[in-house]
């Protein structure tokens, strides 16, 4: 009865753990799951809290289509401006934030990481502090003009300390 149990433990034990793993992965990649949903969905989405005017969003985009998509641009009822940044070196050996101007690129069946210190959702001008706790909508478009509505909840983050690199737009854009 004893072995019994111990050897029914072990298993839950193992395949607890494997359950907890599977959606967590930061990989981007093709994903199998992905191409078979048929539709672009963001996984995993999270804004973070900030008392400033700037924030950004994250998640994992996954292009369940058979055709390759770009994210052109999004907006946010919550701020005056968003943007889609990169984070490059400065050459100083530091990084800084920048407008992606061409977009991020989602090829068919695959995923793309948004997260602090590369790609991101950039959110300027903001209405009001942002708490931990709070959701923000975030509204993505596609080169086909097509839009996907991200729900975020806001979380805390003192991570990637990047500084911003405004751009042209955005240095004439109330003072940012």
């Amino acid at each position: 009865m004893k072995k019994t149990f111990a050897a029914l433990s072990a298993f839950a034990l193992v395949a607890g753990l494997a359950a907890c793993g599977g959606n967590n992965s930061s990989e981007s990649s093709g994903s199998t799951d992905a191409a078979a949903s048929g539709k672009i969905t963001v996984e995993d989405a999270w804004v973070k809290a900030t008392d400033t005017d700037m924030t950004a969003m994250f998640g994992t985009v996954e292009n369940g289509t058979d055709e390759d998509r770009t994210i052109v641009s999004a907006d946010s009822d919550v701020a005056g401006m968003v943007e889609l940044h990169e984070t490059v070196a400065d050459g100083s050996g530091s990084t800084m934030m920048k407008e992606k101007k061409d977009g991020f690129p989602l090829p068919a069946g695959e995923s793309k990481e948004l997260e602090p210190g590369a790609d991101h959702v950039m959110l300027m001008s903001l209405d009001k502090k942002l708490a931990a706790g709070d959701t923000v909508t975030v509204t993505l478009t596609f080169d086909d003009d097509s839009t996907l509505d991200v729900e975020a909840p806001v979380k805390p983050f003192t991570g990637a300390k990047e500084t911003y690199a405004p751009s042209e737009e955005a240095s004439t854009h109330d003072g940012h």
